[in-house]
C-alpha cells in the first residue's frame, strides 16, 4: 500500500491523501480501512467526508460501507489544514456581506492576514472569526473551534471571502473548491499594454529557489503544482491595463506569479517587481506621477471582486460582488486623466 499526502494543494487549506490498496488486500469497509491508515482521522471525520463526496475510489464517489478491493485507488480530502498554533479569539470588526446558519461571505480589507502564521500570530481574520462566532466547525485534532476557511487571499489583497459555519458546510464547500466548481473573479491593474484581449496562463507554481517567500512559474512542470489563470482585458490605460482574472486552481500567489511570468506584474506588487516603473518614460514628471500612485496605493492592485458557489444546504447557486476599494479607484482615475492628457 502507498500513501501520498498532498496537503498543500489548493491554497494549502486541505489535507488530501491518495492511497493505493495492496495487491493482496482483503475486503474491508473503507471507513475502517482509512481509519487504520490515516493519522488523526476519526471514523466520524471519515464518514462526513464520504457522505459529502470527498472519498473516491477509482474516481467514483463511495459511501462509508464500500468494501475496499485489491489495487483500489482511493482519494480523500479533509477540509482542515495542519494546525501548529493555538488560536485566540480577538474582538476585531468584520464587514459581513451575507450570513445564514451555514455560510458567511465577508469583505476582507487590505493589511489583514487571513490566518495566524510565522510573523502574524494574532490580529488575523481567524482570530476575529473565533470571537464573533461560537458555532464554528471543530478541528478534529484539538478541542479548539476552527473557523471554516474555504479559501484565502493575501494580506494586502482586498475582497470577498467565503466561510463555512458548520462541519458539513465546510466539507461540502471544500469538495466544491477542490473540484473547481466555485467561481472566483479578481480585478488587477497590471504593468504594460496586455497584447491579447483574453488569454490563459498555464504553468506549475512552486517556491522560488532564490526566495522562499516568493513563488515562481515552472512551465516544464518539473517542479511545483499545476496552475491555470484566465484573464480578460477590461480597460487599457497606456502603460498599464486593468484586467479580470478567473482561477481554475488556487495556488499560493497564483495570479501575482502568473502575471509576473508573462511580463505584466501587478501594479505596486513589491514581492513581484511591480513597485517600480516597468513601462513608461524617463521624464521626472512621470516618475512623480508614479510615486504619487504608489503612495495612494501602497500594495498590489489586486481585488477579489466576485465569489459564486452552490449553497451547501439548499443547493442554490449564490453569487456576490464587491466594489473596487477606494485606493484602486483613485489610482485608476489618475491613470485615466493621465492618458486623456497625453492624447
Amino acid at each position: 500500500m502507498s500513501i501520498v499526502d498532498e496537503g498543500d494543494l489548493d491554497e494549502e487549506l486541505y489535507e488530501h491523501f491518495n492511497i493505493v490498496a495492496d495487491e493482496g488486500q482483503t475486503l474491508i469497509r473503507i471507513d475502517k480501512f482509512l481509519f487504520d491508515r490515516l493519522p488523526n482521522a476519526s471514523r466520524n471525520k471519515i464518514a462526513i467526508a464520504a457522505r459529502n463526496g470527498n472519498v473516491k475510489v477509482n474516481g467514483e464517489d463511495v459511501k462509508p460501507n464500500y468494501k475496499v478491493k485489491p489495487l483500489d485507488v482511493i482519494s480523500i480530502v479533509f477540509p482542515h489544514p495542519k494546525r501548529t498554533l493555538e488560536l485566540v479569539a480577538q474582538d476585531i470588526p468584520l464587514n459581513i456581506i451575507y450570513e445564514d446558519q451555514y455560510v458567511l461571505v465577508l469583505y476582507k480589507p487590505m493589511n489583514m492576514v487571513v490566518h495566524p502564521g510565522h510573523g502574524n500570530f494574532d490580529g488575523t481574520l481567524v482570530n476575529a472569526l473565533l470571537f464573533h462566532f461560537e458555532n464554528l466547525p471543530k478541528n478534529p485534532k484539538s478541542e479548539t473551534a476552527y473557523p471554516g476557511l474555504v479559501h484565502r487571499i493575501d494580506k494586502d489583497t482586498t475582497g470577498l471571502l467565503l466561510i463555512a459555519k458548520t462541519e458539513d458546510a465546510l466539507t461540502k464547500l471544500s469538495a466544491h473548491f477542490f473540484n473547481r466548481t466555485i467561481d472566483r473573479l479578481y480585478v488587477a491593474l497590471v504593468w504594460g499594454d496586455v497584447a491579447e484581449d483574453e488569454g490563459t496562463v498555464t504553468g506549475h507554481i512552486g517556491r522560488s529557489p532564490s526566495d522562499r517567500k516568493r513563488m515562481a512559474v515552472y512551465e516544464d512542470g518539473t517542479y511545483g503544482k499545476h496552475a491555470v489563470t484566465h484573464y480578460k482585458v477590461l480597460e487599457r490605460l497606456g502603460y498599464v491595463t486593468l484586467i479580470q482574472c478567473k482561477l481554475d486552481t488556487g495556488r499560493t500567489h497564483q495570479i501575482r506569479a502568473h502575471l509576473k511570468h508573462i511580463g505584466h506584474p501587478i501594479f505596486g506588487d513589491k514581492k513581484y517587481g511591480g513597485d517600480r516603473i516597468v513601462k513608461g518614460t524617463t521624464f521626472s514628471k512621470y516618475r512623480q506621477f508614479i510615486d504619487n500612485c504608489f503612495q495612494i496605493l501602497p500594495r498590489q492592485a489586486l481585488h477579489a471582486q466576485t465569489i459564486g458557489f452552490e449553497h451547501p444546504h439548499t443547493g442554490e447557486f449564490m453569487k456576490f460582488e464587491s466594489e473596487l476599494p477606494d485606493d484602486m479607484n483613485t489610482v485608476l482615475e489618475k491613470w485615466r486623466i493621465y492618458v486623456k492628457s497625453k492624447t
